[in-house]
């Protein structure tokens, strides 16, 4: 079956993310049933006018996701995820955004702060602002189906700052802020994200109720655009045991 829908050329999402979000939606809305075979390289080539690397890296996350398997020698066939019980930390989408795709609606974000700060010397080295500049702050906690699960920092600078502060559900905790940012314009080109065990400080071990000194996973991830503007930064310490992290790979 021909998928209808057209690639923007002029949006600042990137192509292969374009592409996978079609066939994406057309695997969920049981256009492609399931264990049926997707188009071929070579078809959906030239259904979108895209390079083979495009729609290449499209079909790798298409696979790495749950949506496609590959059968040797036959193509890619579609498939149902599997429920995701944890935090895809690859992926270009934010914690709030993947529960939801995944059908996980129990998540609670409560905003401790959203407000024009300093950075510290560790969010200002990866977001490459002066030292005296200001920046965006977003503060939150979140839990998942009542548990308390992580909590999170967000740096975002200049104008990726001012589009989330003016987004009214971001700024109560029910909205994406990563969404809000590719509204804006903010598109991920790349990510760097640095994952360690610490022991827990003292505000972490506050807000997530556990006990100082404990183990806990943090997260520092910074993330840039084509245009090499790093619009996020956030470091986020997570309790595993409540949400795992899961890391997918596909072949290419």
């Amino acid at each position: 079956m021909a998928v209808s829908e057209t690639i923007e050329r002029t949006s600042p999402v990137p192509y292969y993310e374009q592409l996978f979000g079609i066939l994406r939606d057309r695997i969920a809305e049981g256009s492609f049933e399931t264990d049926e075979r997707l188009p071929s390289e070579h078809e959906l080539c030239r259904e979108f006018g895209l390079s083979r690397a495009t729609v290449r890296q499209t079909l790798a996350k298409l696979e790495s996701e749950g949506y496609a398997k590959r059968v040797a020698r036959r193509g890619m066939f579609a498939s149902t995820p599997e429920e995701s019980t944890g935090w895809t930390v690859q992926d270009t989408q934010g914690f709030l955004e993947l529960q939801i795709r995944h059908g996980r609606n129990g998540v609670d974000t409560q905003v401790l702060d959203a407000s024009l700060l300093t950075p510290p010397s560790h969010a200002r080295e990866a977001l490459r602002v002066a030292a005296d500049e200001e920046v965006f702050v977003l503060e939150r906690l979140r839990s998942r189906d009542g548990e308390l699960a992580m909590y999170s920092t967000n740096w975002f600078p200049g104008a990726a700052g001012a589009a989330i502060a003016a987004t009214a559900d971001v700024l109560d905790g029910s909205g994406s802020a990563n969404s809000t940012l590719r509204a804006a314009g903010f598109v991920t080109s790349g990510a760097r994200r640095v994952v360690e065990s610490l022991p827990a400080p003292e505000v972490v071990a506050k807000h997530l109720q556990v006990d100082v000194g404990r183990p806990v996973l943090r997260i520092r991830s910074t993330s840039w655009d084509q245009n090499d503007f790093r619009f996020d930064y956030y470091e986020t310490w997570v309790l595993t045991d409540v949400v795992p992290l899961e890391i997918n790979v596909a072949s290419n």
